[in-house]
């Protein structure tokens, strides 16, 4: 049965949906009008006001959340939503508030999203990276995928329910967390280790990355859902030498040294390791597009998915990338020591061979450094959590194929997992055939499509409301 729970359907048909019109479109390019539900144009202005508040999170502790925080308590104030806000640091917000279900006997949800984004560098763009603007049917600016988006879906999905009077069945506990993009310290790990009490009853998350439709042959869309995620080592890696004169004979020259175990690490061509959840995904690949799928090498079928195969080519494998160098402070000194940052990726099951093989590479004289470590997850592709998933996808694309997958990064379900809470990646986009998703992270001109914003809000509120 794919169509919502009837108690849902009743109280969605008592709800009264204003429509208005929007423009979207920019000055140099046709303009077009559409149809939008009060819904959909609540997720697409809050989505840019979101992004008009930079809460750019720079790393080593410095980012500032407060106002866009501020603007989050605002918007669910706004419907008599009460929320709180935890400062973690100055300036570094989280925001909390639980909207209670009908039912007290059934766990709840959290569902949460992060406040913080990666910087930009304003003269790469074509816009303003901070201008939420509409252009060629795309909200643009940092954040937009990653993941004020989401944030904007979640608030704008509550205040609907605020409006109309709908109550969940299960408690639904939102959280905007500080810091995901810098290792979570201020914020879902400070919350986990410090305000646990705000996530009791709670045994089910969802966030963000997943639900994304990819399409393959014959137009067929799949929708990948985050089952799993590959766990986090960032190191430090350091070689000391001789210090000298430039001009010169020196064979202990730290750079020298450090610059050939980074070029090895750089260039290593690692192991290929299927995990249950990738193995799955690429069986539907399979058949999705009619293809052989031979479980003992799955690369072949990676052509399928399009430029989307960056992102799922790294759930094959570990991966380590040199990130940062550091050395030197003059040009005729040879440094004493240099090192380098490396951001070390492990599958589920498998971190310590990435640790064991960085060190074979490097040998003994070059020593190494955790900066940031944090775990792998895996969980099963099924239960009522993941059939809500799937039915709220179909409801709204009912040739859609829903899928699990593997993530190459990490979301803030690694710290709520502390808890025994199971976390999926599940913030719906239905994306055009050829945008190229993935590049869109942390990337020049970052932009969602409003079309995708629009079906994914309506899958959300679907999603939460028979969950």
């Amino acid at each position: 049965e794919l169509t919502p729970q009837a108690s849902a359907s009743a109280n969605s048909a008592t709800r009264t949906k204003c429509s208005e019109r929007i423009a979207i479109g920019c000055e140099n390019s046709e303009m077009t009008t559409t149809t939008h539900s009060e819904l959909e144009l609540e997720a697409i202005r809050i989505c840019q006001e979101l992004i008009r508040i930079p809460s750019v999170n720079f790393g080593d502790g410095k980012g500032d959340e407060k106002d866009v925080a501020a603007h989050v308590v605002k918007l669910l104030s706004e419907v008599g939503i009460e929320s709180k806000t935890y400062e973690s640091a100055p300036g570094r917000c989280n925001v909390i508030a639980r909207i209670k279900g009908s039912n007290s006997n059934r766990p709840g949800l959290v569902v949460h999203g992060h406040l913080d984004v990666v910087p930009a560098n304003a003269a790469d763009w074509s816009v303003d990276p901070f201008c939420g603007e509409i252009k060629d049917g795309f909200i643009w600016g940092r954040g937009a995928v990653d993941m004020k988006n989401m944030d904007a879906m979640i608030i704008a999905t509550v205040r609907d329910w605020a409006r109309t009077g709908y109550v969940p069945e299960r408690d639904i506990v939102l959280a905007f967390f500080a810091d995901e993009e810098a290792g979570s310290n201020f914020g879902s790990h400070y919350m986990v280790k410090n305000h646990p009490e705000v996530f009791v009853g709670c045994t089910e998350a969802v966030s963000e990355v997943g639900g994304f439709s990819v399409t393959v042959a014959d137009g067929k869309r799949l929708y990948f859902i985050e089952a799993a995620q590959k766990g986090i080592h960032w190191m430090k890696l350091t070689a000391h030498g001789r210090a000298g004169h430039g001009s010169m004979m020196n064979d202990e020259n730290a750079i020298t040294s450090l610059s050939e175990a980074v070029a090895k690490i750089g260039r290593y061509e690692w192991p290929q390791r299927y995990t249950k959840t990738v193995k799955i995904l690429f069986s539907k690949i399979a058949q999705a597009t009619g293809k052989k799928y031979d479980e003992t090498d799955l690369r072949p079928l990676l052509s399928e998915i399009g430029p989307t195969a960056r992102m799922i080519g790294a759930t094959l494998q570990n991966t380590a990338n040199p990130t940062m160098l550091e050395a030197g402070y003059k040009a005729n000194v040879i440094p004493g020591s240099a090192s380098a940052v490396i951001d070390g990726r492990f599958l589920p099951g498998y971190e310590d061979e990435l640790n064991r093989t960085i060190k074979e590479i490097i040998g003994p004289d070059i020593s190494v450094e955790t900066i940031s470590r944090d775990i792998a997850l895996e969980i099963d592709f099924e239960g009522d959590l993941v059939e809500a998933m799937c039915k709220a996808i179909i409801t709204f694309d009912p040739e859609g194929i829903p899928v699990p997958y593997l993530m190459s990064g990490g979301t803030d379900n690694k710290a709520l997992s502390e808890l025994g809470i199971i976390g999926y990646g599940f913030s719906p986009l239905q994306l055009p055939a050829d945008l190229d998703f993935m590049a869109l992270f942390h990337g020049v001109d970052e932009r969602v499509p409003i079309s995708g914003l629009e079906f994914g809000v309506k899958v959300l509120e679907n999603f939460l409301e028979n969950c």
